[in-house]
């Protein structure tokens, strides 16, 4: 039975658990502070994926597969460079250049293209560059707003951290997928779900290591706001779930792109529980990321 297309409904899951994270991060920064709120993600969603790896194993009747050199290699790779294009982020904000950078973070799924083709031999189509091409436009144009941070625009340093930020994220997501593609035996769904294990494990210790050396009283606060941030871990860990899916099925430059419609389901979130109004410009945007995707899962040979 072929089920490579599952790497769809996987990829459109993590998105939407995704934009529902986010909406609790949000909520959390206010107490926690942005470093505190993306701890949570690590520190709340890796019981979950213990959770989803112990399900899994039972459902499979499994071992998971034993964790070579190269699978070390890329997965705390891709643990290390997450965190690094989170803190990219963190300086780009400190330069009051949000709007700026994000919207060049937005060029990750083009660099995803380079960075799979270059490390993982991952191949895409013309009629998929296009679409990757045409979807991330549609994702900065929607997350450019006129007379917002234009100051910033003739600053090169703003630019390049979203540069660089973005091509760290693209990394972590090249690094899991070769996590993923270095194991020997097990299911799909075996291997993607140990990676994940692994990868928030990593993570989750190394901002924790971090806090208890630097900020003590950050790592404090984090642990005492358990009982609100359940939610942003479990929505983090199923999210995660749904990449790793994705990427232990698909080239990652498809999942990353397909994976942009979790601006519209942002969008949506916005619109019921911040009673924000769509205008022209995010209308534009959404049009170009729909065509994107749908350009890029007909030509993309996914």
């Amino acid at each position: 039975m072929d089920i490579s297309w599952l790497w769809v409904p996987a990829t459109l899951v993590a998105a939407a658990a995704q934009a529902g994270r986010n909406a609790v991060q949000r909520s959390l920064t206010a107490t926690l502070g942005t470093l505190g709120a993306t701890q949570v993600r690590f520190l709340y969603g890796f019981p979950f994926a213990l959770v989803f790896l112990a399900l899994v194993l039972a459902a499979t009747g499994e071992a998971p597969p034993a964790p070579g050199g190269r699978f070390l290699a890329f997965v705390c790779g891709g643990a290390l460079v997450q965190i690094l294009a989170t803190a990219l982020m963190l300086a780009a904000m400190r330069e009051r250049a949000f709007v700026v950078v994000t919207a060049w973070t937005k060029t990750e799924p083009i660099q995803v293209a380079v960075f799979g083709f270059a490390v993982l031999g991952d191949p895409f189509t013309p009629g998929g560059a296009a679409g990757v091409l045409i979807a991330t436009l549609g994702v900065v144009l929607m997350s450019f707003k006129p007379g917002v941070g234009r100051a910033s625009l003739d600053s090169a340093r703003p630019v390049l951290l979203g540069l660089v930020s973005g091509a760290c994220f693209a990394m972590a997501a090249v690094g899991f997928r070769g996590a993923i593609l270095s194991l020997d035996g097990g299911s799909f769904l075996v291997r993607a779900t140990w990676t994940l294990a692994w990868s928030l494990g990593i993570q989750a210790c190394m901002l924790a290591a971090w806090m208890a050396l630097f900020d003590r009283a950050l790592l404090a606060a984090c642990l005492k706001a358990w009982r609100s941030s359940l939610g942003g871990g479990l929505l983090g860990a199923l999210a995660s779930q749904g990449w790793f899916i994705g990427f232990a099925l698909a080239a990652a430059v498809h999942v990353r792109t397909l994976g942009l419609v979790e601006v519209l389901f942002a969008q949506m979130l916005s619109r019921r529980v911040f009673a924000h109004d769509t205008t022209r410009r995010e209308w534009a945007g959404i049009v170009l990321i729909v065509g994107g995707v749908a350009l890029l899962m007909r030509f993309g040979g996914a």
